[in-house]
This record gives structure tokens, C-alpha cells and sequence, in this order.
């Protein structure tokens, strides 16, 4: 779970996003940079970017500011999950991304699969949607995000290298590689095998 602090700084980034979104005034305008300067700063403790890489990243976001969303493909074969092998840092991930504009969550997760390893899928049941800031990834990040896990089938094609994986393969629950903790956590990929052994368990939410 992030520290409280660092929720509060991203509160108040967003505040200030908001702030600068709606305010007619120059005054208030340089008062809400400001109050955003601060905040980053903060959040750049915690981050592996700096203060000034996080602050061109939060002046390209415009309007009023909303947690962005990551898709998650949950894929059994014989008890056994999928995961693939990010090739940003070399660990281990479920398939999947950030939500497109335009798109369901069904057709994002089942794209998200496809393009990270090589199948097609059908999503089939919603099985959790978790507030990234109360679990505990690594590095924190820049903006809050929810995150929805999708059990889903494979329906064709085949395990496939691609341009953000480099390796596809199905793992037991108790031998589970080393994860990419910016995406997922031991403790969610656990959950999912529960799920997996309950079938009709309700979806999970923060």
C-alpha cells in the first residue's frame, strides 16, 4: 500500500489539474502551478522519475483530472496462469494495458492479450477491480489508477514474442518467476487462483 502521504500528494496534483481546468483568473492560475509544483515534488520521492520528468508528464494532462484504468487478461490452462515477459524490465506480468479510448473494457483486455501474447481470448467474467494505491506495487506512480482483472479463454491463435513481450509461458501457482511489481503483485496473482478454485465468487473491489 502507498504511504498515505504520497496518496495525499496525488490528491492534491489532481486538485490542482482541476483547478487550473476550470479557473478564469491569472492569479489562480499561478496558484494552482504551484500547489501542483509542490506536489510533484513530493511524488517524485517516491517515484524512479524526477521532480521536472513528472511535471512534463502531468502539464500534458488536461481537464478534469480521474484515475486512469490498466486491463489485466486472467488466463488458466490446466491450473496453470499465463504470463508473460515484459521486455521493459525483464520480470513477469499477466497480459495487458491501459484502457483505449473508444473501446469496452471486454474489447481492451481481449486486445491487451492479443497483442502481449499471441492468443485470442473471449473475457468472460470481471473478477476484480483494485485501487492501485492500496497495493503493493513498485515503483509508486504518477497518477491513481484502477485496475480490472478479466478471467478470459483462449478461443485461437498461439503463444507469440511481440514489440512489449519477449517470452509467453503458464506457470503453477507455487513456481511463479519473478513479477513486474509496477503491474503485478504476488498477492493479486494468488487471488486470481482463488478465484480460479471458486468460481462463483462475486468480482473483488477496493
Amino acid at each position: 500500500m502507498e504511504p498515505q502521504w504520497l496518496i495525499r500528494a496525488k490528491r492534491l496534483a489532481a486538485l490542482a489539474q482541476n483547478g487550473l481546468a476550470y479557473t478564469r483568473d491569472d492569479y489562480d492560475r499561478q496558484r494552482y502551478e504551484q500547489i501542483r509544483q509542490i506536489a510533484v515534488e513530493w511524488i517524485a520521492d517516491a517515484s524512479n522519475l524526477t521532480a521536472a520528468e513528472l511535471l512534463e508528464i502531468y502539464r500534458r494532462e488536461d481537464g478534469y483530472a480521474t484515475p486512469k484504468v490498466d486491463v489485466r487478461a486472467v488466463i488458466f490452462r490446466q491450473e496453470r496462469i499465463l504470463l508473460v515477459r515484459e521486455r521493459s524490465d525483464g520480470k513477469w506480468s499477466l497480459p495487458g494495458g491501459w484502457a483505449d479510448v473508444g473501446e469496452s473494457a471486454r474489447q481492451c483486455v481481449q486486445r491487451e492479450a492479443a497483442e502481449e501474447s499471441g492468443f485470442e481470448v473471449r473475457a468472460r467474467k470481471l473478477l476484480a477491480v483494485y485501487d492501485r494505491s492500496l497495493h503493493p506495487h513498485r515503483p509508486a506512480f504518477a497518477f491513481h489508477v484502477y485496475k480490472l482483472f478479466f478471467r478470459c479463454d483462449i478461443c485461437g491463435g498461439r503463444a507469440a514474442e511481440t514489440l512489449e513481450t519477449s517470452a509467453v509461458e503458464f506457470f503453477a501457482e507455487d513456481r511463479l518467476p519473478e513479477l513486474s511489481e509496477t503491474k503485478i503483485t504476488a498477492q493479486q496473482i494468488a487471488r486470481m487462483f482463488e478465484h480460479l478454485r471458486h468460481p462463483d465468487w462475486p468480482a473483488d473491489f477496493d
